[in-house]
């Protein structure tokens, strides 16, 4: 055999019974729930701006910046619903590099699987419990769900697991909004067939059992850009990708058409600073068109406490060390600023 198996992994159950959420924060998970879903349906005008790092590699440094946001959201609650960045995996295009605290709990060791479900989950927890924010986590494994779903508030699919039958089939089975990512080629239509799946029941194979779904009505796309068959990146953010969004989710039997912007990764050509621009891009083109206003619900922000990125073992507190992110100054000047031209 090909496979040694190393380590039987502990349940979703035996996790959460050793790592309880309090039945406050279940209370306010269920609150921030509806506002967010509130938003993907039309039923609140406000915008959702889904920001922080590009990867969660560090509690202390993630769980302070999360505490930040907390009075940020206050200044803006009328206008923008922050929803913090907590991802806990991270794909990885060559399979090589640092994948997530979730599989490596500490960057410059040894992947440990079993510490790494527990750093996940206790990270969230923590995450809630300081800041009052429910947060958002991608699910680059989907089998993973059942460790965090009782956490999580906003679930993003990324660009190269949207076209993967069993990510399509188990956001069916998710009870929050979940965004489902254009993929690297940039087709709009495999995007919008994974909205489809995912809206509709189904009945397959999940983590050994035999399951149905009734279907996650709140599955809607995610814009982030793409990679031409030259190597080069593509944007798909501009006004006209937007109206062409539009008048494809039209001809889809789908409900609740919706879309985030990640103002990041193939849109921004991993040129983090360019996120300010974008950001505002959009929200001026949402002021032109009343069908991008009614479509575009938010905004995807890769942001930390300190800009740019890191190697591993620099030790730079609250500096990413994958993708370059926008610092903390001005990602809180780039969310006053969104929640201004909202209310316009």
């Amino acid at each position: 055999m090909s496979f040694e198996f190393l380590n039987q992994l502990p349940t979703p159950a035996d996790i959460k019974r050793d790592y309880p959420l309090s039945p406050e924060l279940r209370e306010l998970k269920k609150h921030r729930d509806l506002m967010i879903s509130d938003v993907i349906t039309g039923k609140d005008s406000r915008v959702l701006v889904i920001i922080g790092p590009c990867s969660a590699d560090n509690e202390d440094s993630v769980c302070d910046y999360v505490s930040r946001l907390t009075k940020i959201q206050e200044d803006v609650k009328d206008q923008v619903i922050l929803v913090p960045r907590i991802y806990t995996n991270k794909p990885r295009t060559t399979g090589e590099g640092y994948k997530g605290i979730a599989s490596q709990p500490d960057p410059e060791k040894a992947p440990d699987m079993i510490e790494g479900l527990i750093a996940m989950r206790k990270m969230h927890i923590r995450a809630i419990e300081e800041s009052g924010l429910t947060c958002a986590d991608e699910m680059l494994y989907p089998e993973n769900w059942g460790y965090v779903e009782d956490l999580l508030s906003y679930v993003a699919i990324g660009a190269r697991s949207v076209e993967d039958q069993q990510h399509r089939l188990t956001v069916s089975g998710f009870d929050v909004a979940s965004g489902m990512k254009n993929p690297t080629s940039g087709d709009f239509s495999v995007m919008l067939n994974s909205v489809y799946a995912a809206q509709h029941p189904h009945h397959f194979v999940y983590r050994g059992y035999e399951v149905e779904t009734t279907g996650n009505p709140l599955t809607h796309v995610v814009l982030r850009g793409a990679v031409s068959k030259h190597g080069n990146t593509t944007q798909n953010y501009h006004y006209e990708d937007l109206i062409r969004l539009h008048e494809m989710y039209e001809k889809m039997d789908v409900i609740h058409p919706a879309a985030i912007i990640d103002t990041n990764h193939s849109n921004s050509g991993k040129k983090f600073k360019e996120q300010i621009r974008i950001a505002k891009e959009v929200m001026h083109n949402r002021q032109l068109s009343s069908d991008i206003r009614s479509l575009v619900k938010g905004l995807m922000i890769e942001s930390y406490i300190e800009e740019g990125n890191q190697s591993i073992g620099d030790h730079i507190y609250g500096k990413s060390i994958t993708d370059p992110c926008l610092g903390w100054e001005d990602s809180k000047q780039l969310i006053y600023d969104i929640a201004e031209m909202n209310a316009k």
